[in-house]
This record gives C-alpha cells, sequence and structure tokens, in this order.
C-alpha cells in the first residue's frame, strides 16, 4: 500500500513540477501557471469527501487500481496539446482520480496497520515518496522531449494499479472479516467539533504546502540566480524534507499527546517559511527542507486523529485530512500567481508565513488522546492486540470485576 500510494501522489506533485514548463514553453503567466495546480486540486478537493462517504457505506477495494489508472492518465494527457482548456481538463481528470484513491486507500491501510500511528506514517510516508520522486520524473521526461513526452509519464500509473491490486489480494488472504471491522468502527461516538478544529488547521496546513509547491521552483530561480535544475532541485528538497517529516511525526506521536505534536511542528513552521520567502542564496535550501519537515510531521497524525473523531465515518474522514491536505491548498494558488504579477513573487508568498500560526491557534483547545497504551476501546476501528499486562499479572482483578457486573 506504502508504495502503491508512492505511485499515486507522484501526480499530485507532478502538476507542480511541470508548472515551470508551462511557463516556459507556452509563455504561461502566473496567474495562467496557478490555474492548472487549481483545476487539479478543485475538483479534488470537491469530490474526495464524497467518496470518503462512499467507502463509509460500502468497501469498493476495485477503486484503488481503477483510480491510480486514472489520475496517470490525466498527467500524461496534460502536455499532448497546446490548448489551455484541454489542459486544464486533462489535469482535472488526474485530480479526479487522485481523489477517488485516497479516501479508500487510508481505510484499508488502517485496517492493515490496525490502527499503529507508526504504520499509518509509513502508509503516508509512501506518497511523500512520490512528491519527491515527481520533480525529478518530471524533470527526465521534459528533458527527453519537452510537454510533448508527457504521455511517458504514465508508467508509475500501470506500476501503481499493480502494487493496489497485490496488496489488496494479500489483505483479503491474511484478514477477511471486514464486517466485523465495521460493526467495531461503528461503536464510537462522532466529535464534530473537535473534527472540524483540525479540519481548519488542515486547510492552512494545505495553503502554505501547496502555495511552496507550485512556487518555489521560480522562486528558487529568482533567488538564486540559477536555471531550471535550481528550481527542480528546490521542489525535491521540499518533498524529500516532507518524506522525513512524516516519518518524525509516527515516532513523535508514539512518545507524546499527538495534538501536542502537530500544534508545536506548526509553530515551529513559522520560521521555516519565513526563511523560505526572505532568505537569498544556496542557504534557501535549508530553510526549504526546514520547512518542508515541519508541514509533514502532523500529515499522518492529521489523518489517524481524523478518523479517531469521526469513528462512524473513517471514510468521510480519511477523504477530509487525507484528501484536503494537499488539494484545498490549490484553490488559493490562482491568487497567490495573481499578486506575484501584480506585485513580485517573494511579496506573494509572504502571507504563507502566518498560516501555520493559525493552525497552531485552531488546535489550541487539548483534545482527547487516545492511545493504544491509554485508552484502545471506543474510538479504535479495529480491536486492541491482547496484552498480558493489561489486567495483571493473572487477571484476577478484570475477572471479578465482569462477574460483579453480571457478564458472563
Amino acid at each position: 500500500m506504502s508504495w502503491g500510494h508512492a505511485c499515486v501522489d507522484v501526480y499530485q506533485g507532478a502538476v507542480a513540477a511541470l508548472v515551470p514548463f508551462f511557463v516556459s514553453e507556452r509563455a504561461y503567466t502566473y496567474a495562467a501557471a496557478s490555474g492548472v495546480v487549481l483545476a487539479a486540486s478543485l475538483l479534488s478537493s470537491v469530490v474526495q469527501p464524497l467518496f470518503g462517504a462512499l467507502t463509509d457505506k460500502r468497501a469498493v477495494p476495485w477503486l484503488l487500481p481503477v483510480s491510480t489508472l486514472v489520475g496517470g492518465a490525466g498527467v500524461a494527457l496534460s502536455g499532448v496539446s497546446g490548448s489551455y482548456p484541454l489542459t486544464l481538463l486533462a489535469v482535472a481528470v488526474s485530480g479526479i482520480g487522485v481523489a477517488a484513491y485516497h479516501p479508500e486507500a487510508a481505510r484499508v491501510a488502517r485496517r492493515a496497520s490496525r490502527g499503529s500511528h507508526t504504520a499509518m506514517g509509513w502508509f503516508s510516508l509512501g506518497g511523500n515518496i512520490g512528491f519527491a520522486v515527481a520533480p525529478l520524473l518530471v524533470s527526465a521526461v521534459m528533458a527527453a522531449g519537452g510537454l510533448r513526452a508527457s504521455p511517458l509519464l504514465a508508467v508509475p500509473a500501470v506500476v501503481g494499479a499493480a502494487l493496489c491490486a497485490a496488496a489488496l489480494r494479500a489483505l483479503t488472504t491474511a484478514d477477511a472479516v471486514p464486517a466485523a471491522t465495521r460493526t467495531t468502527r461503528a461503536a464510537g461516538k462522532d466529535d464534530w467539533a473537535s473534527f472540524l478544529r483540525l479540519s481548519g488547521a488542515v486547510v492552512c496546513r494545505s495553503v502554505v504546502f501547496v502555495g511552496l509547491s507550485a512556487f518555489v521552483a521560480l522562486h528558487v530561480r529568482q533567488r538564486t540566480g540559477g536555471g531550471e535544475l535550481s528550481g527542480t532541485a528546490a521542489l525535491f528538497v521540499l518533498y524529500l524534507g516532507g518524506a522525513l517529516g512524516t516519518v518524525a511525526g509516527g515516532r513523535l506521536a508514539s512518545r507524546h499527546d499527538r495534538v501536542t505534536v502537530v500544534r508545536w511542528s506548526s509553530l515551529l513552521t513559522v520560521p521555516a517559511v519565513a526563511g523560505v520567502v526572505f532568505v537569498p542564496g544556496p542557504l534557501l535550501y535549508l530553510f526549504v527542507a526546514l520547512a518542508s519537515a515541519g508541514l509533514y510531521v502532523p500529515f499522518s497524525l492529521h489523518i489517524t486523529l481524523g478518523q479517531d473523531y469521526l469513528p462512524r465515518r473513517v471514510g468521510t474522514a480519511s477523504g477530509v485530512t487525507l484528501g484536503l491536505t494537499v488539494s484545498v491548498g490549490g484553490v488559493a494558488s490562482p491568487l497567490i500567481g495573481a499578486v506575484a504579477d501584480a506585485a513580485s513573487l517573494r511579496t506573494a508568498l509572504a502571507p504563507l508565513i502566518a498560516l501555520p500560526a493559525l493552525g497552531w491557534f485552531l488546535l489550541r483547545t487539548p483534545c482527547r488522546e487516545r492511545t493504544p497504551a491509554a485508552r484502545p476501546a471506543p474510538h479504535s476501528p479495529y480491536p486492541p492486540r491482547p496484552s498480558a499486562s493489561r489486567n495483571g499479572p493473572r487477571g484476577g482483578g478484570r475477572r471479578r470485576t465482569t462477574r460483579l457486573r453480571g457478564w458472563r
């Protein structure tokens, strides 16, 4: 599932990686280039929760390989036609494919991981690897034949569809109790107030990340005086730092309260983004890496927190937290592009500095943290693993309690 996630998220990173080539080969303005990012993000933002609601009602595992192929096909066709509307249509189709993939993939990954934060961190890491590889893959394809060579970008989709099919087959063989899983999931109570606050923090994080993804390559080229390679390197650092941040987030969540980890990572992201906007020269790459790590430490934690807040609607929670993390920020990208055209790219990116702090503010109310060791049952979609030490060395106290309550 993790490697399949990598193949899918290549296409989320590929759209931003294609922006400099649309600008250079087709003379797109900043606003027009950001419209491409918007086309990939807007429909994805709208339909992703709908796919999440669908997975809450019924399991649709076949959607994983199909959506992977659709996501790849859209990006592969984006460079074939010089028509701007057809380009927008192609990346919009890709966005729908990516949107269809994530809610069901998060549900399947949560089932396979049995609610482990570390395991979900590895699943999220796969997506970050896909992001990191995207600019390198796009640059290699563009060097081979420019935008006309974009059909070569369909290769990861074919590989990803095969990986998803293999993972589903292995999971079906290992665990054939989806009905029991749904019964256990429905036992919890949905906490919509906490989920809405979390969603606000996810939106803030998304706007910063997508804004940087769309324009950091052009921004670095301006600030360092380098060519296309310098911009590609910056995008690669942005995505690679996210991979490291995702692993760190899973590890930190196993030792500390998840909300505390999310809040502090948001706060520390503020100076990192400020460095990206204002620091010139090669040192800029360091701040790109720090901003990326800070933005990605909460990535898998947003997913598991959302699923714990809405245990009756795990698919919906996954569609919002996993989908909005990447897609809804694209809605703000045309505004960033318009400001960049009117003033400068640095001026347009400056407001992104404040958004991580707003995310910290939204999560300041302490949330009820439920870890497998402390409070396993109500809000975990899966039964806890057996523990010999939970009821004492012999478990006698537990048995006496249950008899007093009249259980057989």
